[in-house]
């Protein structure tokens, strides 16, 4: 099953480059991207539920995207957010982590840990949905098992 994802950027060059590398490497179909805060909020929220992973710059078009993080800290526990940012001190990855950010990388130095993590989401989900599956199964078949 592909890693539904959004992404909060606004550099076309680097949205761009991110979409073709992440569909490339991983199983990853970007479900949509905003170039603001409030395009990111309300995409995420209206969505909820939907999707697996967002990732989001701190500096946005209008807004940041420690505001994004704020907005979606009430996500189901397999959704992931993770910050990619040119701006990766210590300072701002404790920030980002306080506000629910599951992870931070740098554009810079981080980018193939970046796709690691996104394989590693992507095997997560699709473990999540035979799991699912199972539980299913299981309902489904055991009023007939306890009846024999």
């Amino acid at each position: 099953m592909a890693l539904i994802t959004y992404l909060a950027e606004d550099n076309q060059t680097i949205l761009d480059n991110l979409i073709e590398t992440l569909e490339e490497i991983a199983d990853v179909k970007v479900a949509a991207h905003a170039v603001t805060q409030a395009e990111a909020t309300h995409w995420l929220t209206l969505q909820d539920g939907k999707w697996h992973l967002a990732i989001v710059d701190l500096f946005l078009k209008e807004g940041s995207g420690f505001g994004v993080l704020a907005g979606c800290r009430n996500r189901e526990p397999y959704q992931k957010v993770v910050v990619l940012t040119n701006y990766a001190t210590p300072d701002i990855r404790k920030r980002a982590c306080e506000l629910g950010a599951d992870a931070v990388f740098d554009k810079a130095t981080e980018l193939d840990a970046l796709y690691a993590y996104c394989t590693e989401q992507t095997v997560n989900i699709s473990q999540e949905d035979v799991r699912e599956a199972q539980r299913e199964a299981i309902a489904l078949h055991a009023p007939s098992i306890l009846a024999t």
